[in-house]
C-alpha cells in the first residue's frame, strides 16, 4: 500500500464480474476488491459491472477487464444457460480482442469445450479455452489444499518477468485436461493443479487466464493483479503503460509464509 494517495490520472477501467450472486465461492470477491484497490492506490478510476441475465451485449462491449469466479455444478448449469444466449458472441469477441480476463475454478470450465459433472448432463462450454473438464464421480476424492506453482510467463508474453512463483488454495472435484495446442498458466510445484496427473495448472488464451487458484488468487499474488491491470490499460489506451510501484511487503510476507509452511524451496 502506498504511504499517501497518488495523484489522479485520466485512466479508468471498467471491470466486468460474471454472475457474482451465483459464482463467488471461496472468497472470489477478494479478486475484485484487490483489482479495485490496486487501481485506486495508483489513481486509476474503476467501475464494476455485475454481469447477470439482464446485462446487454452493449454493456458487455464496454468492459476493459473480465473476471469470473467459482460455482457449484447447479449454479454452473444456470449460468451456462444464460451465457449460451446473446452473451456468448460478446464474450468471445472480448477475449479474441485481447481483453484481459481471469477465470477461477468453475468459470474456466464454462469457457472450455465442455464440463461433465459427477451427476447430470454434460455442460457445453463457450469453447474459448482448448480444454475440457470431467468429474470422476461422487466417490472420487476432491483435489484440496494449499498450492504453489511456477508461472509460465512465456505464455503471458513476458519471458523476462522476474517473479516466477504464485500461491493459492484449490478445492475442486473436476479434472481439467488441456488440448495439445493449449498453453498452461503455470506448472505445479506443490498441489494438484488441473488434474493431479500432469502438473499443469490453468490455461492461457491471448490475455485470458483460467486457473483453479482460490483463496483468492490476486491478494496473495499482486503480480498477477498488476499484469491484468497493465494489460487492460494498454489494450484500452493503445500505449505502453508503466504502473506505479506499490509497497507489497505484507503480501510478499504472506506468500512466503505459505511457501515455507508447505516446505517448498523457491
Amino acid at each position: 500500500m502506498p504511504n499517501h494517495p497518488p495523484p489522479a490520472t485520466r485512466h479508468q477501467l471498467t471491470i466486468g464480474w460474471l454472475y457474482p450472486d451465483l459464482m463467488s465461492t471461496y472468497g472470489d470477491r477478494g479478486n475484485i476488491i484487490c483489482l479495485q484497490k490496486r487501481c485506486e492506490w495508483r489513481g486509476i478510476a474503476t467501475k464494476i459491472i455485475n454481469i447477470d441475465p439482464s446485462t446487454s451485449e452493449h454493456g458487455l462491449s464496454t468492459i476493459d477487464l473480465l473476471f469470473g469466479g467459482g460455482a457449484q455444478d447447479r449454479e454452473q448449469t444456470l449460468v451456462m444457460r444464460d451465457l449460451r444466449g446473446s452473451k456468448k458472441k460478446a464474450i468471445i469477441e472480448l477475449i479474441e480482442h485481447n481483453i484481459p480476463s481471469l477465470f477461477v475454478c468453475g468459470a474456466p470450465q464454462l469457457m472450455g469445450e465442455y464440463y461433465e459433472p459427477a451427476k447430470g448432463e454434460r455442460i457445453e462450454g463457450l469453447g474459448i479455452f482448448a480444454m475440457h473438464s470431467k468429474h470422476p464421480g461422487p466417490a472420487a476424492d476432491r483435489l484440496i489444499g494449499n498450492t504453489v506453482a511456477e508461472v509460465s510467463w512465456n505464455n503471458l508474453g513476458e519471458p523476462d518477468h522476474p517473479q516466477t512463483h504464485i500461491v493459492g488454495f484449490e478445492n475442486h472435484g473436476g479434472r481439467t485436461y488441456l488440448n495439445r495446442s493449449a498453453k498452461p498458466f503455470a506448472t505445479v510445484v506443490k498441489g494438484y493443479g488441473n488434474n493431479g496427473e500432469d502438473r499443469t495448472e490453468g490455461i492461457v488464451h491471448k490475455n485470458a487466464i483460467g486457473c483453479y487458484f482460490h483463496g483468492p488468487l490476486l491478494p496473495k499474488n499482486p503480480v498477477i493483479a498488476d499484469w491484468l491491470i497493465k494489460k487492460a490499460l494498454e489494450v484500452k489506451y493503445q500505449t505502453k503503460i508503466e504502473l506505479a510501484v506499490l509497497d507489497d511487503k505484507v503480501e510478499n510476507r504472506a506468500q512466503a509464509a505459505i511457501v515455507s509452511r508447505l516446505g517448498v524451496s523457491v
